[in-house]
């Protein structure tokens, strides 16, 4: 919205102001399939064409008003309103009794020391970007967050699978799952 570009100039921004943390820009083709359905919805419009002279043309685009205000929408929607994601963790969470107990603690192991990782990387970020003004740091406080939160309840996991206050055996499940059973007829394959 700053200025209309090309989708080259726009990957590289993204990128060289650190907003690839949280929009996924790794593949161009993504983004110019993105700025064709953009430009199909009128949200976007091309400006001109630039040719260097070593580089392929470049449509330069701008927004439109109509995209303007679909962004300024989506924002406030996005802000305002928690949306139900279905990240892959939770799910994998859900089927832990198809691993033995040692195996799940030893996987959460290895989750909890790529998340140490994950923030010693954050945190260097932030301390390298301390000139940059706090506003345009947010998303990181927030990844920081969420990573933090997240590493402490996987050790609670470990501790517990450890412990053994969080176990369970293949007859253990059966019992389980005749209990909880909704339908007999189910169980009369």
């Amino acid at each position: 919205m700053e200025e209309p570009m090309h989708p080259y100039r726009m990957q590289r921004l993204i990128k060289e102001r650190g907003k690839d943390e949280v929009i996924n820009v790794t593949q161009r083709a993504s983004l110019y399939q993105t700025i064709q359905r953009l430009e199909r919805e009128g949200l976007i419009t091309p400006q001109k064409t630039v040719r260097d002279d070593k580089r392929p043309e470049r449509t330069v685009y701008e927004i439109t008003e109509k995209g303007r205000g679909v962004a300024l929408e989506w924002m406030r929607a996005i802000l305002s309103t928690p949306t139900r994601e279905y990240p892959e963790f939770p799910a994998a969470m859900s089927f832990l009794p198809l691993l033995t107990p040692d195996d799940v603690a030893s996987q959460l192991e290895l989750r909890a020391k790529a998340i140490e990782s994950e923030l010693r990387r954050i945190d260097k970020a932030l301390q390298e970007a301390q000139a940059v003004p706090r506003l345009f740091l947010l998303e990181m406080e927030y990844l920081r967050a969420l990573h933090a939160t997240e590493l402490s309840w996987v050790s609670s996991i470990v501790e517990d699978l450890s412990a053994q206050r969080i176990t369970w055996t293949e007859e253990w499940l059966r019992q389980i799952a005749a209990k909880f059973s909704t339908d007999p007829k189910l169980d009369q394959g």
